[in-house]
């Protein structure tokens, strides 16, 4: 019990994204939108002109947040930094990859979906065992 992750519990957590536009927008109408002291948002608005760069920073800046519990990220923007969400292995913020409007869900490329299907399968490899 000691190892597990702790989310903050004196104020709420926050769900950060990176997406494109409509997807933030329809988070943002939702409610989930957060600006700090210091003027930092919650999320990242992707288009043509947002760099790989800004993408991993911004996933690197919401994943060491004390204050965000999940990341929602489009799976397209995902893929673009496949390589960091592969290797983010810390249960919060969680991860999860969502379709956009423009590109469909792909489970073939979803990181959690595998990491399940790989813990299920050495499940009942397991359980054949006995």
């Amino acid at each position: 019990m000691a190892n597990r992750a702790q989310i903050p519990t004196n104020n709420s957590a926050l769900i950060a994204m990176i997406a494109d536009e409509d997807t933030v927008t329809g988070f943002l109408l939702a409610g989930v939108g957060n600006v700090d002291l210091r003027r930092k948002t919650n999320y990242l608005i992707v288009d043509s002109k947002t760099t790989v760069k800004q993408i991993e920073d911004a996933f690197k800046e919401f994943t060491t947040r004390d204050d965000v519990a999940i990341v929602l990220i489009s799976q397209y923007v995902a893929n673009m930094i496949r390589f960091l969400v592969d290797s983010y292995n810390k249960p919060v913020p969680a991860i999860l990859e969502i379709p956009s409007k423009d590109h469909p869900y792909d489970p073939a490329h979803d990181s959690v979906l595998s990491r399940v299907k790989y813990l299920f399968s050495t499940e009942s490899v397991a359980s054949d065992r006995r």
